[in-house]
């Protein structure tokens, strides 16, 4: 069960803390995660786009943006259940999103979800 001290929950945290910055200034001593999904970046954001087809990504706020690009890295590139992955983008998004991030990156990610797994 995941907790606010899981090594995994904490990870995932500081990535997206770090790709917001990085959405404002380019950040150094940026961890493995955060180059990986940057290298990825447009390719993610393609994704995004074909999702979330009435949303531009210049007008996605920007913590929501930086946590559908950490899930939707983790969801084609790691090994985590994808269920997990949405799940954790959701939380996120409570934490750090306003009140429409939770149900937004939840629809985006099923949307995904939906395209990758179905």
């Amino acid at each position: 069960m995941k907790t606010a001290t899981d090594p995994r929950h904490l990870r995932r945290r500081t990535a997206v803390k770090i790709l917001f910055a990085q959405s404002f200034t380019p950040q150094k001593n940026r961890p493995e995660l955060v180059k990986n999904i940057l290298k990825q970046v447009k390719k993610i954001n393609k994704i995004i786009e074909e999702s979330a087809p009435t949303w531009p990504i210049d007008k996605i706020n920007k913590i929501d943006l930086a946590i559908l690009h950490l899930a939707i890295y983790e969801l084609k590139n790691e090994d985590t259940p994808p269920k997990v992955i949405i799940d954790e983008a959701v939380e996120l998004a409570k934490e750090f999103g306003s009140e429409s991030s939770g149900p937004f990156v939840n629809g985006v990610l099923g949307t995904v979800y939906d395209e990758i797994f179905k």
